[in-house]
């Protein structure tokens, strides 16, 4: 899971440190020396030649006789220009590599260091604290948010057509009933053809109750329903599907503001697949401008070797990543930790 963009995470470690190792090496041949260098040039220029000397001398001598060095823009200029185009291509958003190497640049440079000390531990350590930074926006413990909520809980799933949405609510199902919750399904995709067949599939091999109407009904008062019954059999948490849409589905996106207003779920979680890249990234961004979200669910990200819808979704929205997505089971569902992602994403787990 996301291989290419932990290489390239590491890759930045590693040059960081080499290219820091080579502005900071001391040396030892006197300011007489470099001076002599610029005597030829125009003297303005062999003025400014010989204040750069003096400084880098200066700060290679401090080195050396301290111990210690200190990293500044230089050092840094080319490993953060690379990390930000590899990161690029491992489908991060542009808004979310920028604030990972601004990150990085305001902690790293002026960062001193002892001479034994590898530049690569520095850089570790603030690459882990920008992406912890990025990813733990608005994490909350979903678990705690069930458990002292009025009940039922409604939750509304939305996201286009053919993401996993059905399943993800299915796995949903099965890790609230690990987790001590009972649920109930209501089938709001009312639009498409099997829509049903399909979801009361999940709903009988999990022994779920599904609350569902005929095709072509109003999806808000399936929902409704869904929260009716669960209110009248003691039913901890109402699991709502519906249509698949996209944001400027004008008459689909109307269709999740009644249902807002009818039913008032308590969490709206929008799925899509990590795979999808940068298009996952957009749609987010566009469903949670239409429609605030909550919350997100990213399905088949055990497919994702890049990793860039992980890195972005939950920064652009301001709200979490909740689930990953892992197989096709009905277990394959992990609920999201940004220190265990780092962790990932370090090559360190």
């Amino acid at each position: 899971m996301f291989d290419r963009l932990s290489e390239k995470l590491s890759s930045f470690r590693s040059d960081v440190e080499e290219t820091a190792e080579e502005q900071a090496e001391p040396v030892e041949d006197s300011a007489e020396e470099e001076t002599e260098e610029t005597e030829d040039a125009p003297a303005d220029e062999a003025a400014d030649a010989a204040e750069d000397a003096d400084l880098s001398l200066g700060r290679r001598a401090k080195s050396f006789v301290t111990g210690r060095v200190v990293l500044d823009e230089n050092d840094l200029e080319g490993p953060l220009w690379d990390l930000e185009m590899a990161m690029l291509e491992s489908d991060v958003e542009m808004s979310v590599a920028e604030a990972i190497t601004d990150r990085l640049e305001q902690e790293l440079v002026g960062e001193t260091r002892t001479m034994l000390e590898r530049t690569g531990g520095v850089a570790d350590e603030a690459l882990r604290e920008a992406l912890l930074e990025v990813l733990q926006v608005g994490q909350f413990d979903f678990e705690e948010r069930l458990r002292t909520a009025d009940k039922p809980v409604v939750i509304v799933f939305t996201g286009v057509n053919g993401v996993g949405k059905t399943t993800s609510i299915a796995k949903v199902a099965r890790y609230l009933d690990h987790h001590g919750f009972d649920a109930v399904m209501a089938n709001g995709d009312t639009y498409r053809a099997g829509a049903t067949e399909q979801i009361r599939e999940h709903a009988d091999n999990l022994e779920v109750e599904l609350i569902s109407h005929d095709q072509g009904g109003d999806p808000a008062a399936v929902l409704y329903d869904g929260k009716e019954y669960a209110s009248a059999h003691d039913i901890d948490v109402v699991l709502a599907d519906t249509a698949g849409r996209l944001h400027t589905s004008q008459g689909l996106m109307d269709q999740l503001e009644k249902i807002g207003r009818v039913v008032d779920p308590d969490l709206t979680i929008f799925v899509d697949e990590a795979v999808a890249g940068q298009d996952a990234v957009r749609r987010a961004r566009e469903f949670h401008e239409a429609i605030p979200i909550d919350g997100s669910i990213l399905t088949k990200a055990d497919a994702d070797t890049k990793g860039g819808a992980a890195i972005s979704i939950a920064h652009v929205t301001g709200k979490p990543i909740l689930f990953l997505g892992t197989g096709q089971g009905y277990d394959d569902l992990e609920r999201f930790d940004p220190e265990d992602m780092v962790d990932r994403l370090l090559g360190e787990s």
